[in-house]
């Protein structure tokens, strides 16, 4: 059976190019497309797609307000397109916290390196969240107050949650294992930044460790992600630069187009930010940080994998594994993508599944004796 396809975009040519990649997969089918906001409301009740592809900036009613009318009445995977400025970057991260799923540049040549390359992209993510069920969402989490200074108010409505009923490892944590950290990394990519904040909201100002964060995502988009945390967090949460000497209590996002690494000096060690390779599929890459990691603090490190596609972080956690480190990952039936962590899982690296909703308790109780 083929995923249904609804796309939705103000500008005639995007929709028909759109529409052309989607047409050109045995498994996709176009069903309908629409100019506004309004219109994909009222076609997404009725034509009930599998999949939307949403533009942000459209007239009568733009994409993050469809996409919060969409996922309070009649929920579907939401695949955003934006543009890979400051304030694409913020409507972005607005219309992931308002349930979309994933989000593309508009510029298919910004994520490609030729014209083929970026059709499979498309066609791959659409295939991807299409498989997934999603559920209305209503009730959003409680965050600290965020400062003045941010240009927009947040919406932090949670992402809906997928349908699948595995049964995990464990859900609920009644202790932990006594085991003792220095530090704290955290790997994931599509579902990936509502995921972070629901687990680094609950986290306390006096957390013991420093934090290493990998998420995949653009170079326009980790400033604006990693001041959103900062503002909705207790703890601390920038954008790494290199010579960030590490402090427990504070967060270190990987800027998008670079790699992350851990240097020896300093008490908890230093970072080094670099390109790094061009042939790496992935920039930030969760192999490299966390590679990086197993040289110098190996068994004194606690490794999480959540939901995302592909297998990026399986080899890092791998090498973490073999030098003592405690790894673990996001549940099948909490994960917008069910790939990073089932790479760590079914490869027999990591000791615990959890879900989401229960993932920073299981963090806290494990770091309290760091």
């Amino acid at each position: 059976m083929s995923i249904k396809v609804l796309i939705v975009d103000d500008s005639s040519f995007f929709r028909r190019r759109v529409s052309e990649i989607v047409s050109k997969d045995p498994d996709l089918e176009v069903i309908g497309t629409a100019v506004n906001g309004v219109e994909a409301v009222k076609m997404a009740a009725e034509l009930k797609p599998n999949v939307i592809t949403m533009d942000i900036e459209m007239p009568v009613m733009d994409g993050i307000t469809a996409v919060r009318e969409i996922m309070a009445n009649s929920p579907v995977p939401i695949l955003m397109f934006s543009s890979l400025t400051h304030d694409g970057a913020q409507a972005t991260l607005d219309a992931l916290d308002a349930g979309a799923l994933d989000f593309l540049p508009k510029r298919f040549e910004d994520i490609a390196t030729n014209k083929d390359e970026g059709i499979r992209l498309l066609q791959q993510r659409i295939k991807t969240i299409g498989r997934r069920r999603v559920y209305r969402s209503v009730t959003p989490p409680i965050v600290k107050s965020v400062p003045e200074s941010h240009s927009k108010p947040l919406n932090t409505t949670p992402l809906p949650r997928a349908s699948t009923n595995v049964a995990t490892k464990a859900n609920t944590f009644n202790r932990a294992s006594g085991k003792k950290y220095k530090i704290l990394l955290i790997g994931t990519s599509t579902g990936g930044p509502v995921a972070l904040q629901k687990i680094l909201t609950q986290f306390p100002q006096n957390y013991p460790h420093p934090i290493l964060l990998v998420q995949h995502m653009p170079a326009a988009f980790t400033p604006a992600f990693a001041a959103r945390l900062n503002g909705q967090c207790k703890i601390e949460v920038k954008e790494a630069v290199s010579g960030d000497q590490l402090k427990g209590g504070h967060a270190y996002l990987a800027p998008g187009g670079m790699q992350m690494m851990l240097d020896r000096a300093g008490t908890h060690g230093r970072l080094k930010v670099v390109a790094g390779s061009e042939d790496m599929n992935y920039k930030p890459s969760v192999d490299i940080t966390f590679a990086s990691v197993s040289k110098i603090l190996g068994k004194d490190t606690l490794a999480v994998i959540l939901t995302g596609m592909g297998a990026d972080g399986r080899e890092g956690a791998r090498m973490l594994k073999s030098s003592g480190a405690t790894i673990w990952a996001q549940d099948e039936a909490s994960c917008t993508v069910y790939g990073m962590p089932q790479a760590v899982t079914t490869a027999g690296i990591s000791s615990q599944s959890i879900g989401l909703e229960q993932m920073a308790e299981a963090i806290l109780r494990e770091s309290s004796n760091g």
